[in-house]
């Protein structure tokens, strides 16, 4: 079958036309004819070895991607989390992770949603457990997770939603998706910080949803340090590290604070919010994509196009999926 695939460890995947089809070893597997799958951050860092889960993994050739949409044998479309690769014509999947897709929902969308879902509304619903009225502080919300992280917050009943980011264009943008408060991070230190606590004053921040980490975090967590006296609790979730992996905490930060520091990501979520993220959650965020309620932006490329596209800088905000028709 054709396949993008990784041959040799930490290079980038290659086009393949005759890479063996993946096999069903149990009653629970199905295969999937593969419609789309998008190019993720995650997709990169497991191809590479880079990434925690695949750190202690042997090496061997093998099909990127980690999810996607594609057809049942009974022509039923669905989004699917692999078992195996998914860049690919045919992938093995498990019967019991799968979500049906919107007709009038396209392939592109239907398999870039998921990704950025994850990344949001598992962050804001179980990490930080949000509330109807909170503020809401999202960090690098100008990436693909961050404006979805932005219009869940305002579907969520959010009272107000504070975005940081670095693009300026991207950041404007986010006042159409639901931001209240915009913060660009090109400013010095000092009036990133000044920022921040003006608006901590009049609107407590509730929780900052983080996809940075690196300086801009140690920068939010100082500024939010107490000071000896009774603190507002906020709890912050760190989602990816795009700025950096590694963090400056000072112990004062934490003594002095009511911060509760934790982490979303693979390995965080328990097996009863996977079971609701794929029961209850996905599928009504590809209803509310299917009506035009949710924006997500996509950059489209056919399988063969793989080499090319996998290190393309795709404009801020969207997303690459591979296109496997």
């Amino acid at each position: 079958m054709k396949a993008a695939v990784v041959l040799q460890k930490g290079e980038a995947p290659k086009y393949v036309a005759d890479f063996a089809e993946p096999e069903v070893k149990n009653e629970n597997e199905v295969i999937l004819r593969m419609k789309a799958s998008a190019v993720k951050n995650l997709d990169k860092l497991r191809a590479s070895g880079q990434h925690y889960s695949t750190q202690h993994e042997a090496f061997e050739p093998k099909v990127v991607g980690s999810d996607g949409v594609g057809l049942l044998p009974d022509g039923k479309r669905v989004y699917a989390i692999g078992i195996g690769g998914m860049i690919a014509e045919k992938a093995l999947v498990s019967k019991d992770i799968m979500v049906a897709v919107p007709e009038n929902l396209d392939d592109a969308v239907a398999a870039a949603l998921p990704n950025a879902i994850m990344g949001s509304a598992l962050a804001l619903r179980f990490r930080a457990g949000m509330q109807k009225g909170e503020t809401v502080l999202i960090n690098g919300a100008t990436g693909v997770t961050g404006k979805m992280a932005v219009q869940l917050a305002k579907y969520y009943s959010a009272q107000k939603i504070i975005v940081t980011g670095r693009n300026e264009q991207a950041l404007a943008q986010l006042q159409t998706l639901g931001a209240d408060e915009i913060i660009s991070l090109r400013q010095e230190d000092e009036n990133i910080s000044a920022a921040i606590k003006e608006i901590h004053k009049g609107s407590p921040v509730d929780m900052v949803i983080d996809y940075l980490w690196g300086h801009s975090a140690e920068l939010i967590l100082e500024t939010l340090k107490g000071h000896g006296g009774a603190s507002h609790r906020t709890r912050f979730i760190t989602v990816g590290g795009m700025a950096g992996d590694a963090i400056t905490l000072s112990s004062s930060i934490l003594r002095s604070t009511d911060i509760q520091l934790s982490g979303s990501g693979l390995g965080s979520w328990s097996r009863e919010e996977v079971k609701s993220l794929v029961a209850e959650i996905l599928p009504e965020m590809y209803q509310m994509a299917a009506e035009g309620k949710l924006v997500m932006d996509t950059v489209s490329v056919p399988l063969s196009d793989i080499e090319i596209a996998w290190n393309r800088n795709i404009e801020g905000g969207k997303r690459l999926v591979v296109l496997m028709d």
